[in-house]
This record gives structure tokens, C-alpha cells and sequence, in this order.
């Protein structure tokens, strides 16, 4: 798999699913993607994710763009949940893009523009 290939732009989240499901296929992994195990491996990713920041002040998170070596720490963890996430939404049979369309439609209304982020009115 050639890596430099694939793109935000060009591929698609069927493509992604695609990938991860096979990963799973080829290590015999299925008995254990249950729904459950997937959502509480996605939550313990997060935490791995969340522990890259631990500790850091708002600034001093964003100058880990600056750092390759915690810029790759944080990448990877990104992509760990995201393996999940593609993994559950297939076990479930739900079409990622399609109920993220919903939700931010559902997210608009529950937050209209013009609320003030401060007070959140």
C-alpha cells in the first residue's frame, strides 16, 4: 500500500473502511470487533490521544506543530481512533458521512449563529 497515495481530497471514506476492515480480516480479529470492544477501544485511544496534550498550556499545544516527533505521537493516536470509529461504523452499518451530515444539521439548530460562545446565548 503506497501510502503517499491516499489524500483528504481523494479518498474516500468507503476506501478507509475498506482498509481497516481487511486489517481486522487478515489478523482473524472479528470475534473481538464487537460493538462494545470497538467503543471502549475508541474511548482508550482518545485517553492516549488526550495524554499527548496532558499538562500543556492552550499556547504551548499548539507549538507541538512544531515538533515532528509529537507531531507523528499525535498523528498516530488520530489515526488509532479513527480506525475504531471506521470499524464500529461498520459493524453497525452506518454510513459515517451521512450521519455526520445529520449531526452537524442537529448541532446548527441546538447553536444558532450569533450565540455568544461565552455564555453560550
Amino acid at each position: 500500500m503506497d501510502k503517499d497515495a491516499f489524500s483528504d481530497a481523494t479518498t474516500t471514506l468507503e476506501t478507509l473502511k475498506t482498509l481497516a476492515q481487511q486489517f481486522v480480516v487478515d489478523r482473524r480479529w472479528q470475534p473481538y470487533h464487537t460493538p462494545k470492544n470497538l467503543a471502549m477501544s475508541t474511548a482508550i485511544e482518545a485517553a492516549e490521544l488526550m495524554e499527548c496534550f496532558q499538562w500543556l498550556t492552550p499556547e504551548e499545544s499548539y507549538q507541538i506543530k512544531s515538533d515532528p516527533e509529537k507531531m507523528r505521537a499525535v498523528a498516530d493516536e488520530i489515526a488509532d481512533v479513527f480506525a475504531y470509529l471506521l470499524n464500529l461504523c461498520s459493524e453497525l452499518d452506518l454510513d459515517l458521512a451521512a450521519e455526520f451530515v445529520r449531526k452537524m444539521a442537529k448541532n446548527a439548530q441546538k447553536y444558532p449563529l450569533g450565540r455568544d460562545p461565552e455564555t453560550n446565548h
